[in-house]
């Protein structure tokens, strides 16, 4: 069996070594069959990865698109179970082996690894929010929340093509029912988060927007969306220790939505990305000389 992996990349130089060499290391020849996109790229993100060699294939569009980078990765490969990963994040190969594995099982068709978030050099506000977030049941949400799932044979038959969307991890997730997917809370993915609380906004208006993009395409598919966390918020409010944390958590989202709503309004998006938590890779790459 042939595990394949697609990654999109869009300008990922600073990450895409870290990323391939974590799924790589210690495979077997033939276990995996790895498929960088790199999308829209301008730097050497694919002059990168291509130095790895096989079991890594990169391929190059001009166009940047993650969902069309997508769709180029499921053309080039036919080999299933099939993980999907963000360039960004971290998942070994034992992680890997364990998502199709569970697979191979039959009684689920989508699966992710339960996501572990690095705080390593964050603010104290970075911290605060997340320290509430780990407390919701989005956090243990792995298609949406690691940045990495993967999909049965018969679960990639679910939909066609990737459409044009911004949460291409949360249309997945709708496509299933909570009892056709699992989060596997014995394997992790590493997730590294912003730095700032302005690189947290970006990246929290970024998931508004593709939330409410879901809701407003995909009404009746949205059901299978999963737990939502107002009711665990607010509960969390008889902690007053928690008040300081609650009250970052609250202005976060309360910004970030304001911003995704005010974008959603001129149907004009710019994908934001974080680069605080990239720029951390290149800063300890000059410390160590690598």
């Amino acid at each position: 069996m042939t595990i394949s992996i697609i990654i999109p990349a869009h300008n990922e130089r600073l990450v895409i070594a870290r990323t391939l060499t974590a799924i790589s290391t210690g495979a077997a020849p033939g276990e995996i069959d790895v498929v960088v996109v790199c999308n829209g790229c301008t730097d050497d993100t694919a002059a990168i990865a291509r130095g790895f060699g096989l079991p890594i294939r990169v391929i190059e569009t001009e166009v940047a698109s993650k969902t069309n980078a997508l769709n180029l990765g499921d053309q080039t490969t036919s080999a299933f179970p099939r993980v999907y990963a963000d360039a960004d994040v971290v998942v070994t190969l034992d992680a890997i082996r364990a998502l199709a594995s569970r697979l191979q099982r039959g009684d689920v068709s989508a699966v992710a690894p339960q996501p572990t978030i690095n705080l390593d050099g964050c603010s104290w506000f970075v911290r605060a929010y997340y320290d509430v977030r780990s407390r919701l049941p989005s956090a243990r949400e792995g298609i949406g929340g690691s940045g990495v799932f993967a999909l049965s044979h018969v679960g990639r038959n679910r939909f066609g093509e990737f459409p044009n969307v911004v949460a291409d991890d949360g249309y997945v997730r709708i496509q299933f029912k909570p009892e056709e997917r699992e989060t596997l809370t014995h394997t992790n993915s590493v997730v590294f988060a912003p730095r700032t609380i302005e690189g947290l906004i970006r990246i929290r208006t970024r998931a508004y927007y593709g939330t409410m993009e879901l809701e407003r395409r995909y009404p009746d598919l949205w059901k299978n969306s999963g737990d939502r966390n107002h009711k665990t918020v607010v509960n969390l409010f008889r902690f007053p220790a928690l008040w300081p944390k609650l009250l970052i958590y609250g202005y976060v989202n309360i910004m970030a939505r304001y911003k995704a709503v005010a974008r959603f309004g001129t149907s004009n998006f710019f994908w934001e990305q974080d680069r605080t938590s990239r720029n951390v890779v290149a800063r300890a790459a000059d410390i160590t000389g690598d």
